[in-house]
């Protein structure tokens, strides 16, 4: 995507930025006219006068009063739009626990450009060996970023922050605790304890609803009714013995599952623990 340098002190590291999602796996819908499954196209009204208007004649505008605006040319927004910086300034490095998650805001693989090799597997064995994280700043498109550098495998990766400012603070939401019992969290503790991993691995969740989405596809290709049947979704409620209820048949459902597992022994004879089994396997809904 782009070619830029690392920077920390008076160390400099030349590398390239890669995007590492694929949106091109999402799958997109058309809009149609029902009757006969013509595309349909936006068109643009002035408001002024009701005419359409194309693009050719359209340029971007800043309301800065009511019905006020300053117009920009494409020109204008192109040299607004591209600004970009070609350096990713670290100015400290910090334990990556330390940065909440809701902050991350896109993810980038970084490789290393031409001559950027041995320093490059320097900063990333570094990090790696001191548990830290490189936090700094990026321009991208005409917007400043803050950015985490870490280690990920072999190399590094790097994320995009939100500013503190564009991050809705949670106490706005006015949530206020409630009361539980020691049933309640025993059930609840025990309920953890059974799903419990050592690590998260991606590897055990696939996206069920593309697949459903693909499925249908198929079946509308070849000319068959689609079930619109959704799956059952469980319902909550407020109510104290639902929620035990629900605590109980889960913890009946895990043990189940487990068929048994509970009764393996260790090498050394004794019951395995409970962290020690292996949770068993999860799909994501």
């Amino acid at each position: 995507m782009a070619s830029l340098t690392i920077s920390f002190g008076l160390v400099a590291i030349p590398v390239k930025l890669y995007a590492a999602s694929v949106s091109s796996e999402r799958i997109s819908f058309n809009l149609l006219r029902q009757k006969d499954g013509s595309r349909v196209k936006q068109q643009y009204i002035a408001v002024a006068d009701g005419k359409l208007v194309e693009r050719s004649e359209m340029v971007k505008g800043y309301e800065f009063a009511k019905d006020q605006y300053v117009m920009f040319s494409a020109e204008e927004m192109k040299a607004l739009e591209d600004a970009n910086s070609a350096a990713i300034d670290i100015g400290q490095f910090v334990p990556l626990e330390t940065v909440d998650p809701v902050y991350f805001d896109g993810t980038y693989y970084l490789a290393p450009d031409k001559g950027g090799a041995k320093p490059y597997t320097l900063l990333a064995t570094a990090l790696r060996k001191a548990g830290q994280c490189g936090i700094g700043r990026w321009i991208s498109r005409g917007k400043e970023h803050i950015v985490v550098v870490r280690p990920i495998e072999s190399g590094l990766a790097m994320h995009q922050l939100q500013f503190q400012a564009e991050i809705r603070q949670f106490k706005d939401l006015g949530i206020e605790p409630a009361q539980v019992s020691d049933a309640e969290m025993k059930l609840a503790e025990q309920l953890v304890e059974h799903l419990k991993s050592k690590q998260f691995d991606p590897n055990d969740y696939v996206d069920e609803f593309k697949s459903r989405v693909e499925a249908a596809i198929q079946e509308k290709i070849a000319g068959n009714d689609v079930s619109l049947s959704a799956a059952p979704i469980a319902s909550s409620t407020g109510n104290v013995i639902d929620l035990m209820a629900a605590l109980r048949a889960s913890l009946r459902s895990q043990n189940t599952k487990s068929g048994g597992q509970s009764e393996r022994k260790s090498p050394k004879g004794a019951p395995a623990p409970v962290s020690a089994r292996k949770s068993p396997r999860r799909r994501g809904a």
